[in-house]
């Protein structure tokens, strides 16, 4: 419990690196970053994992026994080779053996959306406001949809890797094709560029989310009312059927939609009227930690 821990989160455009004191004390000892590059290759991408990792060293004085590491995918648990990754040159490679023949050590690895959910379970809004919690849902809705698992204190993988993934759920067959081959996915109703687009086919009007959430609260935006009113309705059914599934005692939104307050204001409304229960208990909160939960996440992998 009194070691440092150390974390990387790996990005699409920068690497970011963490030593946190402890687990009683996240303190940062240092936190630096370097560009990713991805560009350059997969290759150059261990390479820049391997010169930031120099860096939180030389400039703490001390020495990792292990690293966690937040990803933009996940590890598929039985051929041990990323998959589902954005950052698309990670794809089909075996990045946790790779990290490992490059830093000499062993690593724990999760994808970005557990380690947002653990981050926020062990130092953030979970620990403030639902310290007794046992199972957190935390949702990223911002480009994408996603979603961590976190029970009794640690990330749920699943069999597959792929716990938490409600994103490429079904959800209405007006949200239309998904590049996950499906059609009507959570992602493709409830993210942010799909709020933009359905706001722009109803008004002829191409603006970004934050604009039709200000026109929403000027209130004298008929296109905007709609389209909030439609991330209201289709947010509550959709977390109806996580909530029927696995009933978690929190749920903690991230990501650029996570921050319209219209969530926290009526999402638990919106969910009672498709959850099976004659009530709303479960908590749905608005994270603390901002940008750093996801490195944070990742250093909280390496609980000693």
């Amino acid at each position: 419990m009194n070691k440092s821990l150390w974390g990387i989160d790996l990005g699409g455009t920068k690497i970011e690196g963490v030593i946190l004191r402890s687990m009683s004390d996240p303190t940062p000892l240092i936190r630096t970053r370097v560009d990713t590059e991805a560009a350059k290759g997969y290759e150059h991408v261990i390479q820049q994992i391997k010169k930031l990792m120099d860096l939180m060293e030389t400039g703490s004085g001390l020495k990792a026994e292990r690293i966690g590491f937040g990803t933009p995918g996940v590890l598929d648990p039985i051929l041990r080779t990323m998959k589902n990754c954005n950052s698309t040159n990670l794809n089909g490679k075996p990045l946790k053996k790779d990290i490992e023949d490059a830093l000499g050590i062993p690593i724990e690895m999760a994808n970005d959306a557990n380690c947002f959910a653990l981050a926020e379970t062990k130092w953030g809004i979970v620990k403030e406001k639902a310290p007794e919690a046992r199972m957190v849902f935390g949702i990223i809705m911002g480009t994408g949809v996603g979603a961590g698992i976190v029970i009794n204190g640690g990330v749920w993988n699943g069999c597959h890797g792929i716990a938490g993934e409600w994103g490429h759920n079904f959800l209405d067959e007006s949200g239309g094709p998904c590049y996950c081959g499906k059609t009507g996915c959570v992602e493709k109703v409830i993210s942010g560029p799909a709020l933009q687009n359905y706001y722009a086919s109803i008004s002829g009007e191409k603006i970004q989310l934050k604009e039709i959430v200000s026109r929403y609260e000027n209130g004298k935006d008929d296109y905007a009312i709609k389209t909030m009113d439609r991330l209201l309705y289709f947010f509550g059914k959709a977390v109806s059927v996580v909530t029927n599934l696995l009933d978690p005692d929190v749920i903690v939104i991230g990501g650029g939609v996570g921050n319209i307050d219209l969530l926290y204001e009526k999402g638990s409304k919106s969910l009672e009227q498709f959850i099976f229960n004659n009530r709303v208990d479960v908590k749905i909160l608005k994270p603390s930690l901002g940008d750093s939960a996801g490195v944070f996440g990742a250093a909280a992998l390496v609980d000693f």
